[in-house]
């Protein structure tokens, strides 16, 4: 997978957790508001959701280093994976350069035993 995929593929799924994780937290605070105390329950809720949104916020911080982490990763892999094919072309290039002048020179070794020979039958 591309670098740009790997980015717009994480970029489109970490709204949607982020919502269930905001989600997830209201409904827990929610659940804790049974009291029928009056102004108590409410000022407890109350508290609830704000810790409760307070740890949303760190758990979105969290996961978005945790993007930028896997951003950095994928980058450094990708430039090391353009490294290494480049250096594998090079090998490439000089193995095949060397394979031709072996060629070369035995394709003029035959060449001056084949005129060896035919000096041979020239009266």
């Amino acid at each position: 997978m591309s670098e740009d995929g790997l980015k717009r593929k994480i970029a489109q799924r970490v709204p949607a957790l982020l919502v269930a994780l905001l989600i997830g937290v209201a409904g827990v605070a929610w659940a804790g508001c049974g009291s029928d105390d009056g102004n108590d329950g409410t000022s407890e809720a109350q508290e609830r959701i704000e810790q409760g949104a307070e740890e949303a916020k760190q758990g979105i911080e969290k996961a978005k280093d945790e993007v930028r982490k896997g951003f950095e990763k994928a980058e450094k892999e990708a430039k090391q994976g353009v490294n290494k094919g480049s250096d594998e072309a090079q090998q490439g290039i000089e193995r095949g350069k060397e394979e031709a002048q072996q060629g070369l020179e035995k394709g003029k070794e035959e060449a001056q035993k084949g005129i060896e020979e035919a000096e041979k039958y020239v009266p």
